[in-house]
């Protein structure tokens, strides 16, 4: 979640309403409070919440015309529901935010991450792809904060109980990002001005977040980078993460 005085931005609500109600009352906000919903992608554990939500607290919901189409022909938004459409690569505001959608390699119908800026940070979120091409890493350079899928270890991964086909394509270029590929990518977006890195996404049965961390420090340690140029944080999966303030990004 990102907000201002002037706008607050959900990305996803893989959660149940109950539960992002709670986490926003963590954060003294109220259950109404939300301004928009952006949606990556239509896959359950990012849209789980939604339908729900949304009988209760209407609120604008932005996504690819896929995604969309998806939510709208399942009917998993109110009936009334106001939609917005986007397109990869073409800015929209909403608040004092600058939100860049971009495309994400993933097996859904489309895939979106996010760069959003209001003048004083940019910030870069991008939490299911199975790899980092030119159009994600153009889109996250720059940025002070990083949210950024780490969802596997190679080894665990490859040595684990789930079947050849699975490991496959968790693997593959439309699956998930592993360790060593959001670590090789951190060094890239630490050379551009990164300082805050949260890693995304990270898989119950292939990973744990000291690994996914390690796997980042050793790798800038790799590159000659010192360990204290980047702060590294693994998300927590079923509380809300440390609150960064956008002014001190």
């Amino acid at each position: 979640m990102v907000w201002d005085d002037s706008a607050v931005l959900l990305i996803d609500m893989g959660a149940s309403c109950r539960k992002t109600i709670f986490a926003l009352g963590e954060l003294g906000l109220p259950a109404s409070s939300l301004s928009a919903i952006l949606i990556t992608h239509e896959h359950s554990d990012h849209i789980g919440g939604i339908q729900v939500y949304c009988k209760h607290y209407p609120v604008p919901i932005y996504g690819t015309k896929e995604t969309i189409n998806f939510l709208d022909s399942r009917r998993l938004t109110s009936d009334n529901q106001e939609f917005h459409q986007f397109t990869h690569g073409v800015p929209f505001s909403i608040g004092n935010f600058t939100v860049t959608p971009f495309c994400t390699s993933h097996d859904s119908a489309t895939c979106s991450g996010f760069r959003i800026d209001n003048g004083l940070a940019h910030i870069g979120v991008a939490t299911d792809l199975g790899k980092v091409d030119d159009e994600v890493l153009s889109n996250l350079m720059g940025c002070q904060l990083v949210a950024l899928e780490s969802n596997y270890d190679e080894r665990m991964l490859r040595d684990g109980r789930y079947p050849a086909d699975l490991k496959a394509r968790i693997a593959g270029p439309q699956g998930h990002l592993s360790n060593g590929e959001c670590a090789e990518t951190a060094v890239k977006l630490v050379n551009s001005g990164l300082k805050h890195l949260v890693l995304m996404h990270l898989s119950e049965e292939n990973n744990t977040p000291a690994k996914a961390v390690t796997r980042i420090f050793s790798t800038l340690e790799d590159y000659e980078l010192a360990e204290d140029c980047c702060e590294v944080k693994s998300a927590p999966r079923y509380s809300i993460s440390k609150i960064w303030r956008i002014s001190e990004c």
